[in-house]
């Protein structure tokens, strides 16, 4: 009985997954630090459809998605998608990075502020923020072409939404 309750206390206090992130509601905010060191936040990328891929360079299905993602990006871009890929190897270095990189015109991310992080634990994750900034998609597994033509092409598709409203000036 006590070990239960210690498991039960445990699995209480852990945050979740589902605690995290809920497909359909607000995307939880970030900052994104870039390879070439630009910040980026969800709040400038307003009107875009993102895809925030976790990928290491060790990973044979991250090695397959990403120049499908580049594809989808060169494609899409136009079209308003961006598409971020965040290396979760903190131990190399930029430059062990770029080589892989440099090859594609997706933006490589060195990282990325809490919650986002890899669907506990497993590469490649997926976070897919509408134009709106609503999470539409978060899974631990690699897409394929027909993921992707689901996921993204049907999200670009829809609407931008209104400009946000200039702050408003009071003259005194």
């Amino acid at each position: 009985m006590r070990l239960f309750l210690i498991a039960m206390a445990v699995l209480c206090a852990a945050p979740g997954y589902a605690a995290k992130f809920k497909v359909g509601e607000p995307a939880p905010d970030f900052t994104i630090r870039t390879l070439d060191g630009q910040k980026i936040k969800l709040a400038d990328l307003r009107g875009q459809v993102v895809v925030l891929n976790f990928w290491a360079t060790w990973c044979g299905p991250c090695k397959r998605e990403l120049p499908l993602l580049d594809a989808a990006y060169r494609t899409w871009e136009k079209n308003g998608l961006r598409v971020f890929a965040v290396t979760t190897e903190s131990s190399l270095q930029p430059a062990q990075i770029r080589p892989v990189i440099k090859l594609l015109a997706l933006t490589a991310v060195r990282s990325i502020s809490r919650p986002y992080e890899p669907i506990e634990g497993a590469i490649p994750t997926n976070f897919i923020i509408d134009r709106n900034g609503t999470l539409r998609y978060a899974k631990a597994a690699a897409f394929d072409i027909d993921d992707l033509n689901k996921e993204v092409g049907t999200l670009l598709g829809e609407p931008a939404p209104p400009p946000a409203p200039a702050a408003e000036t009071h003259a005194n």
